[in-house]
């Protein structure tokens, strides 16, 4: 499909219309009950799938629905508008299956997709290490070819979804020797023998997320789960980012509006010297740079969107590595500054949780730091500048 720069395309607005019409029925209802039993929720899993909206990138071919990115941008944006950590579902579904469909063989992309397509498993993806965050290549994971097969020992963290998820892309160096290029990527299962994973890490915020560590002890894998050629992993991974930071930014567009829209509502109604708190021009001048924020980040976060888009269509974009960072960065710091007003505006009611603007708030801070902390994207960004 072919669609402007910028712009939506009228199926881009009718999806926008039907997701909305879903989160507002079946996942705001349940997400402050999410945060605080710190749950991953099925129902709300099963209500995704029944809709299609699960995994919408998947292409057709391996019974996805083939959504192009902008529309995975905008389930994304606006499931996070009800639920932030609900949003990861279709992200991190995302996340975990770019890097097979940027290098892996038909083979595996027919055997993982279709099941992820289906909702019958979930996909997650594994680089970080408890001593290689930003630093991703100084990774520990190896894998040790051992005839027709690779036995994987190692520990990943930060792992969004872990334990629910059936299928984890892992990246592990392969060739010790080689530093960034002797790292290899690997599907593995949940089910696969030495598979462990650690407590649920208690967080600030997405508690409806499970993190985990994902524990690799002698987990012996088939040769022909390896994704791509051996030592193409790490590439891979960061060619992987270039599509999926687009997704953290819809995220933080989808939180960051649930918070400004909640907030517009609240100084209409609230009264304060006898007239609505909204006939202040403080406040509206809050407001006002809220929703300009918002959407300046939103128009690069589309941007970013049809570029990967085409991108993954096989039309190179120079400059996808430097937007994508843009967009992420952008986004989510709007979003923390947006969420941070929201709560603000709210007064003594924002600092509560009979009130949805303090889990948004939460919520917001890790869009400003996972998939590459915004430091990180800086850094990205001035090397894409300067080279």
């Amino acid at each position: 499909m072919s669609f402007p720069l910028y712009a939506p395309a009228e199926e881009h607005h009718l999806l926008r219309e039907t997701v909305r019409a879903l989160a507002d029925e079946k996942i705001a209802p349940h997400a402050a009950e999410a945060d605080e039993t710190e749950e991953f929720s099925w129902d709300v899993y099963k209500a995704l799938v029944a809709a299609d909206l699960h995994a919408v990138h998947v292409p057709e071919q391996y019974g996805g629905a083939g959504a192009d990115a902008l529309a995975t941008v905008i389930v994304i944006e606006e499931v996070a508008r009800a639920c932030a950590s609900t949003s990861l579902i279709p992200a991190v579904n995302k996340l975990g299956t770019v890097p097979l469909l940027l290098s892996a063989s038909e083979e595996l992309k027919s055997r993982y997709l279709a099941p992820v397509a289906r909702g019958e498993a979930m996909f997650s993806y594994a680089l970080s290490e408890p001593e290689a965050g930003s630093d991703a290549a100084a990774m520990k994971t190896r894998a040790v070819a051992d005839g027709d097969a690779y036995v994987l020992n190692g520990t990943k963290m930060w792992i969004t979804n872990a334990g629910i998820s059936e299928y984890y892309t892992v990246m592990a160096v392969t060739d010790p020797s080689a530093g960034a290029r002797g790292i290899s990527a690997f599907v593995v299962e949940k089910s696969d023998e030495g598979v462990s994973f650690g407590p649920k890490e208690k967080k600030l915020g997405i508690k409806g997320s499970p993190t985990r560590q994902v524990i690799l002890d002698d987990v012996r894998i088939p040769a022909n789960r390896m994704i791509g050629d051996p030592g193409t992993g790490f590439k891979t991974a960061l060619a992987t980012l270039d599509h999926t930071r687009v997704t953290i930014a819809a995220q933080a567009l989808g939180i960051a509006q649930g918070a400004l829209d909640y907030a517009i509502g609240y100084v209409k109604e609230r009264k304060q010297f006898g007239r609505p708190v909204a006939d202040f021009q403080g406040l509206q001048f809050m407001i006002a740079d809220m929703a300009m924020k918002l959407e300046a980040a939103r128009q690069l976060t589309y941007h970013a969107a049809a570029k990967s888009e085409r991108a993954m269509n096989g039309e190179p974009q120079k400059d996808l590595t430097f937007l994508s960072s843009a967009a992420k960065c952008a986004a989510s710091d709007a979003a923390m500054e947006i969420t941070t007003d929201a709560v603000q505006l709210l007064g003594g009611y924002g600092y509560t949780k009979d009130f949805p603007v303090e889990r948004m708030m939460r919520d917001a801070k890790i869009t400003q730091i996972y998939e590459g902390t915004n430091q990180i994207q800086r850094m990205v960004m001035a090397r894409q500048l300067l080279k």
